[in-house]
C-alpha cells in the first residue's frame, strides 16, 4: 500500500491550526472553528475550480488571485454576505501573516493576499424592545411545561444581562454566584470575561429552573447551563430558534411593540 508524502502545505496548515492558534494567538474555541471552516471551504473551492485535491496541494498553488477568487465565489456563487466574506479573509490573512515568518521564501505573494482588503460593511440599526414588548416576550413560554420554565429562563437571562447568543450558549452553573451580591460571570468574545449583576427576580427564576434540572449540585457545575435532550449545550442555531418562536408570536398579539426590523438577537434592556 503506497503511503503519501504530505507536502509542506498541510503540515504548516497543521501547525497554524493545532499550535500556532491555540499556544500562541490563545484563540478561542469559536475562532477555531470559523477558522477551520474557512480552510475546509477554501480546500472544496479549489478541488472544484482548480481540481487540485487537498493532499496534492502546495504553498506554491496559492497566489492573491487565487484567494480574490475564492472570496468572490462566496459571495456570488454560495450567496454569503459581506461580513461573512470578510470573517473568511481574516482567517486567511492570518495564515499568510503566520507564514510570512515560517516559510518567507514566497513572502512576496504572502503580502500580496495580506494587501487583499476587505470590504466595508454598511452597518445596520439596532432596534431594541421597550419594557413593554419584552414583558409581553417574557409572559409567553408555558409555565406548566419544562420547555417553557427553561425558555423563559433563557429570555429573562438573556434581557437582564444582554448576553449575546454564543455567550448564552457557553454559559455553565458555575458561571453564577448566588451568595450576595448576586453575579454573573460571562466569557464573551477573545475569551474576555466580564461580571454582571443579577436583580433578585431573575435569580428565583433561575434557581427554580436549575433545581428541577439537579444543575444546583457542585457536580454540575461545569454542564452546560442551557443543555438539549442529549445534555449537550444549546447550539446557537438553536437558541436562535427559540427566540425567533417567541418573536414570532409576541408580533403576532402586538405588531406595534415587536417591529418588523426587530432582530430576536438584541434582547437587551431598552434604554438602560
Amino acid at each position: 500500500m503506497n503511503r503519501i508524502t504530505p507536502t509542506n502545505f498541510p503540515v504548516y496548515l497543521d501547525a497554524f491550526l493545532n499550535k500556532y492558534l491555540p499556544e500562541v494567538r490563545n484563540c478561542s474555541e469559536n475562532t477555531f472553528k470559523s477558522y477551520c471552516d474557512t480552510f475546509s471551504l477554501l480546500l472544496l473551492f479549489i478541488r472544484d475550480k482548480e481540481l487540485i485535491n487537498a493532499e496534492m496541494l502546495t504553498l506554491e498553488d496559492f497566489s492573491h488571485t487565487l484567494i480574490e477568487r475564492f472570496l468572490a465565489y462566496i459571495e456570488q456563487e454560495r450567496g454569503c454576505s459581506i461580513s461573512t466574506r470578510n470573517v473568511r479573509l481574516a482567517a486567511i490573512h492570518s495564515f499568510f501573516r503566520y507564514l510570512q515568518y515560517e516559510h518567507p521564501s514566497f513572502l512576496l505573494e504572502w503580502q500580496k493576499i495580506l494587501g487583499i482588503p476587505f470590504k466595508k460593511v454598511s452597518h445596520r440599526i439596532m432596534n431594541y424592545l421597550t419594557p413593554e414588548g419584552m414583558h409581553l416576550l417574557l409572559s409567553l413560554p408555558d409555565q406548566k411545561t419544562a420547555i417553557g420554565r427553561r425558555d423563559l429562563a433563557l429570555l429573562s437571562l438573556m434581557y437582564s444581562t444582554g448576553c449575546r447568543v454564543q455567550e448564552v450558549c457557553d454559559l455553565t452553573p458555575g458561571s453564577l454566584r448566588f451568595s450576595k451580591p448576586y453575579l454573573i460571570r460571562i466569557i464573551g468574545k477573545g475569551n474576555k470575561a466580564r461580571q454582571v449583576p443579577l436583580h433578585n427576580d431573575q435569580v428565583f427564576i433561575l434557581k427554580n429552573y436549575m433545581s428541577e434540572h439537579g444543575l444546583l449540585e457542585m457536580s454540575a457545575n461545569k454542564y452546560p447551563l442551557f443543555p438539549n435532550k442529549h445534555g449537550n449545550r444549546l447550539t446557537r442555531q438553536a437558541v436562535t430558534k427559540i427566540l425567533e418562536k417567541y418573536t414570532i408570536i409576541a408580533r403576532k398579539q402586538r405588531p406595534d411593540l415587536i417591529p418588523d426590523i426587530f432582530s430576536p438577537h438584541c434582547i437587551r434592556q431598552y434604554g438602560e
